[in-house]
């Protein structure tokens, strides 16, 4: 009998304990720094002046909380091991990248300041901000790829049912779903122009690198590939497998018509009720594949009708 996993280690490790660790190494710092500040650092910013102080410390425990709470909030689900894989990684790559942002922004401020007789006199450099969240969005990039999925997967018994879809098998059945290339294009335009505005009414390429890594994660989540062979079904998406369905553990694949705002209240990754997932991204048919062990994948594509039935011929097959 197997042991059911509740923690995914790689998940534990980034989600929770980089966070955690993190946190402490901004109070440690600010304890090793604290003689060279002064008695009240400027801890808020309007653009290069400042405008409001805090103690050293009471400063640095502050940021703390706001990296656990608000950084490892986001990674922590990482470490679920029976949440949806594709959900985890997205979420840890988030979090590490708020994580990343927060402790450079305390890093930055405290650097700024060290034997400075008077704070209002601080100047705020923000190109080491982008770069801590490039480095929080790497590891979180980093993590994403070892995280593992341990959902339970529990064999099907018996062929599927026979008002569902058969068709021929010829295997893979791929597609690209989401938006098209030039779509992508001219959405990656809309997000970076304001960027690019931002950058020379600042003098500065910092925000490039906050926005820039975020911009592309978001994009990503409009494009993914969808694979249907003799495994099963598997989705693609920034090189990694985000959902992967086995054949052994479907009871049935069937074809339906979705709308993601109206059936699912919104577009791309969704859930709907426990086990039930979607991902959505146009009006239309869509693929639903259901598991033995009570889990509803849907996702759509313009080749539903065919990967619906070749999937349930081979589960025929599997069955005889």
């Amino acid at each position: 009998m197997t042991t059911r996993r509740i923690i995914d280690p790689a998940g534990a490790l980034f989600g929770i304990a980089l966070p955690i660790a993190t946190a402490v190494a901004a109070v440690l710092l600010t304890v090793v720094w604290e003689p060279r500040l002064p008695a009240e650092i400027a801890t808020h910013w309007s653009g290069p002046d400042p405008v409001g102080f805090s103690a050293p410390m009471s400063s640095a425990w502050a940021m703390a909380l706001v990296i656990v709470l608000i950084g490892g909030g986001c990674s922590a689900i990482a470490a679920l091991a029976q949440a949806m894989l594709m959900m985890r990684r997205y979420m840890l790559v988030v979090g590490l990248g708020v994580t990343g942002l927060l402790a450079t922004l305390h890093l930055t401020m405290l650097a700024a300041q060290l034997d400075l007789s008077d704070a209002a006199q601080a100047r705020l450099p923000m190109w080491p901000v982008g770069l801590g969240v490039l480095i929080g969005i790497a590891a979180g990039f980093v993590g994403a790829a070892l995280l593992r999925d341990y959902r339970e997967r529990v064999p099907a018994t018996g062929a599927p049912d026979a008002r569902l879809p058969r068709g021929r098998v010829e295997l893979p059945i791929v597609d690209q779903v989401g938006t098209g290339t030039r779509t992508t294009a001219v959405l990656a335009l809309v997000v970076l122009g304001p960027v690019v505005i931002v950058c020379g009414a600042t003098g500065s390429w910092w925000p490039l690198a906050v926005f820039l890594p975020v911009g592309v994660l978001v994009l990503s989540l409009l494009r993914f590939r969808v694979t249907v062979d003799e495994s099963g079904v598997r989705v693609r998406n920034l090189g990694m497998t985000a959902v992967e369905y086995h054949l052994d553990e479907m009871i049935g694949a069937k074809v339906t018509e979705t709308r993601p705002f109206q059936d699912w209240g919104g577009w791309g990754l969704r859930a709907k009720g426990r086990g039930r997932y979607g991902l959505v991204t146009n009006t239309g048919p869509a693929l639903v594949f259901t598991t033995a062990g009570g889990q509803e994948f849907t996702v759509t594509t313009d080749r539903a009708q065919e990967m619906a039935g070749a999937l349930n011929s081979l589960a025929d097959a599997r069955a005889r």
